[in-house]
């Protein structure tokens, strides 16, 4: 959640953050003045348990060590009282570098804030100011939507982003793991593997092996995968059965209409879990809610209550 340290400029957008987040009396405890802040032993400070980064940089890790040594810590770390200890809000990376620079205390702001605010500005500085893995934020927004119970749209506002934003990136956890691999390490893009998304998983890992092979761009992708659908809608059903398409429980004689297609994005836009509709004829059908965990099943049963 950082590094927005070593200069003003970052400084700035930091406290427009914390602003939106925290509200106005929070930002003023942060912003009050330059000498407004507590040294604090370094083996004091908890990590953020909603640290959505896992990893850090080493050579950006070093440089800001460097940096340390030669200036200090320019903006103090913002933190939370935890018993006679601290937990972090924002500043890991300083924390990290200073405790490599050798130092024993760190400046520090204190402020009293919930879990929930904690956590918002975890996402707020992790996905806004410095690129994660674009799985590790799906998760973080995941574990966002199980503790608090919220949908899809709520998280979007509070983060300023779009539903849509948010909902893509969740979608990323369908993904088989071995295309999850590819998409961490950079083998494949963002725009590749949502491409996949929309294909059995089966397929998607023979595309996955293509597109590694040979080198498809993020077009080229889209229209192999407009091609395999287009090959695997079935043959006319015989003796009057009812073959079911590949994707999203229609079938040749029940297809899929937009509106009902655009119903399915809907529901798993708002529920933020994969979602299908599949019909049996013009009247009847199920749709079928998957769930990874039993936070997952919790915070759904939780959506569905409210509505009803």
């Amino acid at each position: 959640m950082d590094d927005l340290e070593q200069n003003e400029q970052p400084r700035r957008r930091l406290g427009r953050g914390l602003n939106a987040l925290l509200g106005s009396a929070a930002l003023q405890e942060t912003t009050a003045s330059e000498g407004d802040h507590s040294e604090v032993h370094v083996d004091l400070i908890e990590r953020n348990p909603y640290q959505p980064r896992l990893d850090f940089e080493p050579e950006a890790l070093n440089e800001l060590c460097d940096s340390i040594k030669t200036h200090g810590v320019l903006q103090p770390l913002l933190v939370r009282p935890l018993g006679d200890r601290y937990q972090l809000i924002a500043g890991e990376r300083r924390l990290l570098a200073s405790k490599k620079a050798g130092r024993e205390t760190v400046p520090c702001r204190v402020l009293e804030i919930s879990d929930q605010q904690v956590f918002e500005v975890a996402l707020e500085e992790n996905l806004k100011r410095r690129d994660l893995n674009v799985l590790e934020k799906a998760q973080a927004f995941q574990e966002y939507l199980n503790k608090f119970q919220c949908t899809i749209e709520e998280l979007g506002r509070r983060l300023s982003l779009d539903r849509s934003t948010v909902s893509n990136m969740l979608r990323l956890l369908e993904l088989p793991d071995e295309v999850k691999v590819d998409l961490s390490s950079g083998r494949l893009t963002q725009g590749h593997a949502r491409s996949l998304l929309s294909l059995p998983i089966e397929t998607q890992l023979q595309l996955r092996n293509r597109i590694l092979e040979e080198g498809l761009s993020v077009r080229k992708t889209e229209e192999a995968v407009r091609q395999i659908q287009r090959e695997q809608q079935p043959a006319a059903a015989t003796d009057g059965e009812t073959v079911p398409f590949p994707e999203g429980g229609a079938s040749r004689e029940n297809p899929m209409t937009a509106h009902v297609a655009q119903l399915q994005e809907q529901l798993r836009d708002l529920l933020g879990c994969p979602v299908a509709i599949k019909l049996k004829g013009k009247e009847k059908g199920r749709i079928v809610i998957d769930f990874g965990s039993n936070d997952d099943f919790e915070r759904i049963v939780g959506h569905l209550r409210r509505a009803a």
